[in-house]
């Protein structure tokens, strides 16, 4: 009961915050205040509203906001959200071009589930819709699903991802970011053996942890620093009372927040600082770049407790992928079963997260793959976030990746060239 007191304590303080922000941004705003121009009351009322947009933030997924795509014919043709398979922890969705002719790219992404909603990936959908049929794995907040739904760990997710990979057929194209690259190659793994004519066409791994010791970073220390007791004795909790999940075991959004905020507090403090004086000055917008970066960073979900441990223990910890020990419903996953898929690697050279040499660890993992079905690339000077979103990844990674799925796809004349290999 202890730690679902202190879940509903992290919710009261948020709602608290939020409650303030909004009280103190309706008291600088009262009319009468008007005929004695008060700077300090200026202050008071924008930093309300920062602070109740900052605490409102938390709680709310984000949509995803594209109301719509240019054609090749020039015209803007609408985009709905269709659910193509449905999860209780997580659903595989459709980005449906109205008036289009169906493209022959047909893209999976797999989105990670590391405290953002897949929502983080919108950038990346909207700098594929034009070309490909965008498909996504659009995972729930544990926070909303019961209890009775049963538990949700690593290889749960695998085999979501090899139903979703099952439903849209062999002519598919995986792209994973981050976070599920092992996952997603073990999930490929699976079906190599088990469904060999459901596997994809190709494999994109993109800044994941294949081996967390190729190359240690901040995130792989701390994960080798703390004993397995001490991560659920600090880091879960109980959903309380307010929430469909009462009662279920997580690991907080908020709490991930309070980690994602302290790696880079003194940043973090600057900005908000800077917002509530353009909001002062009155030469803030309600979709600023501050207002659209921290909509989408603030925005969190809860994570399963057994898949956070499971991620841990496993995937770090064990490093089961890296050594190729990984099972799934109690068989073994072979990666090297994996022998038509096409699998190319992508790490940013700056990337402090999943450093280079993470992920093309992968490629040593595909014993059973021909080298001209292999190919990598590390994007010189690209931190994390660049790999898959921002100018590197728009003006260098995504061309690289079309034509790699170009190269692999039927009736293909190209070849799948191992381009820029790391060390």
């Amino acid at each position: 009961m202890r730690f679902m007191i202190s879940y509903d304590l992290m919710e009261t303080m948020r709602t608290t915050n939020q409650w303030l922000g909004a009280t103190a941004q309706a008291i600088g705003s009262y009319p009468a205040f008007a005929m004695m121009p008060n700077p300090g009351l200026q202050w008071m009322s924008a930093w309300g509203e920062v602070t109740e947009r900052t605490f409102q933030r938390m709680v709310v997924k984000p949509d995803w906001g594209i109301p719509s795509v240019t054609g090749e014919d020039g015209k803007d043709h609408l985009v709905s959200v269709e659910i193509e398979v449905p999860g209780a922890f997580g659903d595989l969705i459709h980005f449906k071009v109205a008036g289009r002719e169906e493209r022959k790219r047909k893209v999976l992404l797999v989105a990670p589930m590391s405290g953002h909603y897949a929502t983080l990936l919108r950038s990346t959908v909207m700098s594929l819709l034009p070309d490909c049929e965008v498909y996504i794995t659009d995972w729930h907040n544990a926070r909303d699903i019961p209890v009775s739904a049963g538990k949700f760990d690593v290889e749960d997710y695998t085999l979501y991802l090899v139903d979703f990979m099952r439903h849209m057929g062999p002519d598919t194209h995986v792209i994973a970011v981050c976070q599920p690259a092992p996952l997603t190659l073990a999930a490929t793994a699976y079906l190599a053996a088990e469904d060999p004519k459901a596997q994809p066409r190709s494999l994109t791994l993109i800044g994941g942890p294949i081996d967390p010791d190729a190359n240690a970073t901040d995130v792989t220390d701390f994960g080798r620093r703390v004993t397995m007791g001490q991560l659920e004795e600090m880091m879960i909790q109980r959903v309380g009372f307010k929430y469909p999940g009462v009662g279920r075991m997580v690991y907080p959004g908020l709490l991930q927040l309070q980690s994602f905020m302290s790696m880079n507090a003194e940043k973090h403090s600057k900005a908000f600082t800077d917002q509530i004086s353009a909001v002062a000055r009155g030469v803030a917008g309600d979709h600023d770049k501050h207002n659209k970066f921290y909509d989408e960073y603030l925005a969190v979900m809860d994570m399963t407790a057994e898949f956070y441990l499971s991620t841990v223990e496993r995937i770090f910890k064990d490093a089961e992928i890296a050594k190729n020990q990984f099972t799934v419903a109690g068989k073994p996953v072979d990666i090297g079963k994996i022998t038509t898929v096409a699998v190319k690697t992508v790490e940013g050279g700056a990337d402090d997260i999943s450093a280079p040499g993470q992920c093309i660890a992968a490629l040593d993992l595909c014993t059973g793959l021909p080298d001209e079905k292999k190919a990598s690339h590390v994007e010189p000077g690209a931190g994390h976030y660049g790999i898959f979103a921002g100018k590197s990844w728009r003006n260098n990674i995504r061309p690289l990746v079309l034509e790699f799925i170009d190269a692999n796809s039927p009736k293909s004349t190209k070849k799948a060239a191992n381009k820029n290999k790391a060390a």
